[in-house]
C-alpha cells in the first residue's frame, strides 16, 4: 500500500511527497481511512510505530476540503517535548497547506505565554496542548472551542500515569458534543477503557502489536555493584566517540550527580530533567540531535514520544520498576529499522525487576562477562543463567 491510495488532496500529498513519505505503517494504513469516516477511534500502538502521522494526515486533508476560520481541532499531549515534536512534524506535512497551528505548553516565560494567549484568540486552526497549560488558559475565559470538531488524546495512558485524568474530563467539558475524539495510547490498561467510555462514542478499535522490543535491538544486561556502574559505561564508550547513547535514571537527583560523576570522567555528557527551564531543555535537545553532545543522561520524560535519529545505545542506569516502561525506553534505539543496543545495569536488589522484564518480552535477555577491568577474577554474574530463551508465553 503505498500513501497516494488514501486519495489526500494535492496539497497535503505533496507534503508527503516532498518529505520522501511513499508507503504508511500498519497503523497509519488502519487509522486513516476510519478517521476519514469521521469514527471515533480508540488505538493502542506502542512509539515508533508511525501514529503521529496515523492522526494528522487525515486530519488536514479534512481541513483542507473544510476549511474553517477557527480552531478545528485540539491534541492534547502528556509533556512539553511531544508537543513541540507533533508540531515540527505538523510544519512539515502541512507545507502546502493554508492550515496553521502552535504548542502550548508549560514551563516557559510570560511572553510565551502571551504569544499563546493570542493564536488562542486568533483560532490557529490545530492546537497541540498539555493539560495543566491549557486549563490555565481556559481559566482566563478567552478560549474558544466552540468550533473543534477533532479531539484526539495522545499518549492517553501517560496522562493518566501522570494524574491528567481530571484536566482532561475539564477541557473535554468545554468542547461541543458533536465532535470525532480520537484516542491514542501504548497500553490498554482497565483505567483508558473506562475512560474511553466517558469520551468516545461507538468507537472504531485499533491495537497494533504492543510490548515487544524491535528486532533490531540487541539486549543485554550486566549484574554490577552501584558503585562499579560509571566505570562500566566508561568502559563500555571506550574508542566509540561517534555513538549518541541515551542513559536513563529512575530519579532527577540520580540524572544530576552522574552527569556530573561522567563529566568528571572526560565524557561529553548532559542531562535533562524537569528542573530545567524549557529553553535549556529545548537547547540540550537540539545539541543532542546533533551530535554536539554524545551522551544524554534523562529520567523516564524521554523514554515516550521523543524521535531522535541515530541513538546507538541505551542504557538503563536502573532497572525500570515498569516492564511497559523498559519497552518505551529501549524503543528510542533501533529506529525504522536500524539496529542499536540496549543494556540494562543490574543490581542484586533489581533482579526480581529484570525476571519480571523477561517474563513479559518472553525470553531471558543476554547476560555478557563483566569486563576484566571493571571485574578482578569475580563473577559478578554468577547466580544468573545465560540461556537463550527460558521463558515461553502460551
Amino acid at each position: 500500500m503505498k500513501f497516494t491510495d488514501f486519495n489526500f488532496e494535492p496539497a497535503l500529498q505533496n507534503g508527503l511527497d516532498a518529505m520522501g513519505f511513499e508507503d504508511p505503517t500498519l497503523i497509519q494504513q488502519q487509522a486513516i481511512p476510519l478517521i476519514l469516516e469521521n469514527r471515533d477511534l480508540i488505538a493502542c500502538a506502542q512509539t515508533g510505530t508511525g501514529k503521529t502521522a496515523a492522526f494528522l494526515l487525515p486530519i488536514l486533508n479534512m481541513q483542507i476540503k473544510n476549511p474553517s476560520i477557527k480552531t478545528d481541532t485540539l491534541i492534547v499531549v502528556p509533556t512539553r517535548e511531544l508537543a513541540l515534536q507533533i508540531d515540527q512534524v505538523l510544519q512539515g506535512f502541512s507545507y502546502f497547506t493554508d492550515s496553521s497551528s502552535i504548542a502550548i505548553y508549560g514551563g516557559n516565560d510570560g511572553l510565551a505565554f502571551e504569544s499563546e494567549r493570542r493564536a488562542l484568540e486568533e483560532q490557529a486552526n490545530i492546537l497541540i496542548a498539555t493539560p495543566g497549560r491549557l486549563i490555565s488558559h481556559i481559566s482566563q475565559g478567552y478560549v474558544d472551542f466552540s468550533g473543534v470538531q477533532h479531539f484526539i488524546l495522545d499518549e492517553a495512558d501517560r496522562m493518566l500515569d501522570m494524574g491528567f485524568i481530571n484536566d482532561i474530563m475539564k477541557i473535554s467539558h468545554h468542547l461541543p458534543k458533536s465532535k470525532q475524539t480520537l484516542m491514542f495510547s501504548a497500553t490498554m490498561p482497565h483505567k483508558i477503557r473506562e475512560l474511553a467510555k466517558k469520551l468516545l462514542k461507538n468507537p472504531a478499535q485499533i491495537s497494533i502489536s504492543i510490548s515487544k522490543p524491535a528486532e533490531g535491538v540487541m539486549q543485554k544486561a550486566y549484574l554490577i555493584e552501584d558503585k562499579q556502574k560509571n566505570s562500566l559505561i566508561v568502559s563500555l564508550l571506550d574508542g566509540r566517540k561517534d555513538l549518541s547513547v541515551l542513559i536513563f535514571c529512575s530519579t532527577k537527583s540520580k540524572v544530576k550527580d552522574l552527569k556530573e560523576e561522567l563529566r568528571k570522567m572526560q565524557l561529553n555528557v548532559n542531562a535533562i530533567h524537569s528542573d530545567l527551564e524549557q529553553n535549556e531543555r529545548e537547547e540540550i535537545l537540539r545539541n543532542f540531535r546533533n551530535r554536539a553532545i554524545q551522551v544524554m543522561v534523562a529520567t523516564n520524560i524521554l523514554s515516550r514520544g521523543i524521535d531522535i535519529e541515530d541513538i546507538g545505545l541505551i542504557i538503563n542506569y536502573d532497572v525500570p520498576s515498569d516492564t511497559e516502561d523498559y519497552i518505551h525506553r529501549i524503543g528510542r534505539t533501533a529506529r525504522a529499522e536500524a539496529k542499536g543496543e540496549a543494556i540494562t545495569l543490574v543490581n542484586k536488589k533489581d533482579l526480581l525487576l529484570l525476571r519480571k522484564i523477561e517474563q513479559f518480552i518472553g525470553y531471558e535477555i543476554d547476560k555478557p562477562s563483566m569486563p576484566s577491568n571493571i571485574v578482578n577474577h569475580k563473577n559478578h554474574n554468577s547466580g544468573i543463567p545465560n540461556k537463550k530463551v527460558i521463558f515461553r508465553k502460551k
